[in-house]
């Protein structure tokens, strides 16, 4: 646990030594805000969190893509990535805490947001359940589509490819709960194989979680997504590393 953590402390530090990382935290802010406290927020008359959370998915799948592209491309193209399996670091404790890293940087954009949702309690009188599981689930979800992207960053030396094909699955994910989509299967498939389709979409669970419904099954879908795309990473990884 203590060299997870010092990489992580590394990587964590490494994030806030460049100006690029507080560029993204002020262009997510930035973003948020404008879609958030839109018109059509004003109109509603409506103290809400939904316009807040429903564009974090669009938000992640580029976010999540662009931070964690670098995460082993970069190892890999430089060649740096045989040297860190020579030290006493095992794959697990270098994926861990890598991922880690990328999760707290953008959790920490999160928590930035904190003032939306004080501004909406001042303007109103919310249902504190659902800010709560709304951003419970945006930090989950917000995880598992980092797990996606480390794995991608570990299957090519590419960060660009690594980035298309994070943002592509992340897409793919969240485009499997759409009510057009969901359509698609109901009116040509079983009915068991159109809830199969919608159990593994990322937006199906967040829009559960974002209207306060924190059930055990939406947390380990997250938890289980990040898991299983962290194992996949390692897989990756070694046989790169054997290669």
């Amino acid at each position: 646990m203590s060299v997870t953590m010092a990489i992580m402390q590394r990587e964590l530090k490494g994030y806030f030594s460049t100006p690029l990382a507080y560029v993204v935290i002020v262009i997510f802010l930035f973003m948020v805000g404008l879609f958030t406290f839109t018109t059509q927020f004003f109109e509603a008359n409506m103290a809400s969190m939904s316009s807040f959370f429903a564009w974090h998915p669009i938000f992640y799948c580029l976010l999540a893509a662009a931070v964690s592209m670098r995460l082993w491309a970069e190892e890999r193209k430089s060649g740096t990535v045989e040297l860190l399996f020579t030290l006493p670091v095992t794959p697990a404790q270098a994926i861990v805490g890598k991922f880690a890293a990328a999760w707290a940087f953008l959790g920490i954009a999160l928590l930035l947001t904190a003032p939306a949702a004080m501004s909406i309690c001042y303007l109103g009188d919310p249902d504190n359940g659902t800010i709560i599981g709304g951003y419970l689930g945006s930090f989950l979800m917000l995880g598992s589509f980092l797990a996606i992207g480390a794995c991608m960053s570990a299957l090519t030396r590419s960060q660009v490819i690594a980035f298309i094909l994070g943002v592509l699955i992340c897409i793919l994910l969240l485009l499997a709960g759409h009510p057009l989509v969901q359509t698609y299967f109901s009116q040509n498939f079983p009915v068991w194989v159109g809830d199969a389709v919608a159990s593994v979409s990322a937006q199906t669970h967040f829009t559960e979680m974002e209207r306060g419904e924190v059930s055990l099954a939406n947390i380990f879908y997250f938890v289980s997504m990040i898991i299983g795309w962290l194992m996949a990473c390692g897989v990756i990884l070694e046989q790169k590393k054997a290669e």
